[in-house]
């Protein structure tokens, strides 16, 4: 039976994660806490803004010099990976004149010397937004937990060369949810066709399981320096096609850039709690919950 092997919260959207060892669930379904900040360009209304490339979101989509950032957190709870303070590192960028650098800064108190001191770093003058009811997430219709095997990120990684690990391949995925004691692309029996859901239990917390997750450049990109790899994205789809699976036939699996899925929470479920070595068992097959439009 499958298990969650990792829960790994990520506070400062598109920075690194926290690893948890349990984690509430809060409004909308996302981890309590995850993704509840974000930087963006000045100005930029992050409801309103696209999480594309072009869309304001100062992440690696947009901008590869997020990558040489690095981020620990004091959290606010042994279940709520909100962040009270976070501690950033940057290294020296010739072009903007920023010295290397490791700054720690309370939040939200300081939430003005961090956008400054990111601001220098990148160049340009940014925001710090927050959203403590139900985070940032990349998919708006489907902010629960994300979900990938172990499996699937070993079998992953040993595509590429470049990549050294599980590890890192979670590092450059992001996923919230890592389950064990499954085969690779296991997590493809979580979506249905348009229309459909697949509900699934999580130590007796009902999920939704809806997408699979469309990637972008940002798995590419070394989690650290940034340095991409190439010709990933001929790699990945080449090598998706190869191994995937009869289970992950559906009309929403519509191209090989896909991995890993997008949930969606009952609301009833809100404020339940996950926690490693939950069992994750597949109960069935429902309508979709959620405005797909």
């Amino acid at each position: 039976m499958a298990r969650i092997a990792d829960l790994v919260a990520y506070p400062l959207k598109s920075n690194d994660g926290a690893a948890v060892d349990r984690a509430d669930l809060g409004p909308n379904g996302a981890l309590r806490g995850d993704r509840t900040y974000a930087l963006v360009e000045a100005g930029v209304d992050p409801h309103a803004a696209s999480v594309g490339g072009d869309g304001g979101y100062v992440n690696g989509k947009a901008e590869p010099a997020v990558h040489g950032l690095s981020a620990s957190y004091e959290l606010a709870g042994p279940t709520d990976a909100t962040p009270t303070a976070v501690t950033l590192s940057r290294p020296a960028r010739p072009e903007t004149g920023a010295d290397a650098e490791t700054c720690t800064f309370a939040l939200p108190a300081d939430g003005e010397a961090l956008e400054a001191w990111v601001g220098a770093y990148l160049g340009y003058p940014v925001d710090l937004v927050r959203e403590p009811d139900g985070g940032l997430p990349d998919d708006r219709a489907a902010p629960g937990p994300t979900v990938v095997s172990r499996a699937t990120l070993e079998t992953v990684a040993s595509w590429f060369d470049e990549v050294a690990d599980a590890t890192e391949m979670r590092r450059r995925l992001r996923p919230n949810l890592v389950l064990d004691d499954c085969p690779a692309f296991w997590e493809d029996r979580l979506f249905a066709d348009h229309g459909e859901a697949v509900r699934v239990s999580v130590g007796g917390t009902d999920l939704l399981g809806v997408n699979p997750c469309q990637r972008c450049v940002v798995p590419s990109r070394h989690p650290d320096t940034g340095e991409p790899i190439d010709g990933f994205r001929e790699t990945f789809l080449r090598k998706r096609r190869e191994t995937r699976p009869t289970w992950t036939e559906s009309d929403r699996f519509d191209h090989d850039f896909r991995l890993m899925v997008n949930t969606v929470v009952p609301e009833n479920e809100w404020g339940s709690t996950l926690a490693v070595g939950d069992s994750v068992e597949i109960e069935g097959v429902e309508p979709v919950p959620v405005d797909e439009n």
